[in-house]
């Protein structure tokens, strides 16, 4: 990306920046490995058995997208 590309949303291309991902776009939450342990925790819960069970449930059901609706 240069200083001629055109505005995006508003944004100067003088003004934007690259992350160290490059062209490739911001990581998401979801690209990383999660148990449910970790989601009962990302949604604020205790990582209670049944907290754990309710997390393994969402995370069975939705995959990814679990992870996303929680952790942007």
């Amino acid at each position: 990306m240069d200083d001629n590309t055109p505005i995006i949303s508003g944004t100067p291309a003088a003004a934007r920046t690259v992350d160290a991902f490059g062209d490739r776009g911001a990581r998401t939450g979801a690209e990383q490995e999660w148990t449910a342990e970790d989601l009962a925790a990302a949604e604020g819960r205790d990582p209670t058995p049944r907290n754990v069970r309710r997390a393994q449930q969402k995370l069975d059901e939705l995959g990814p997208a679990a992870i996303e609706r929680t952790v942007p």
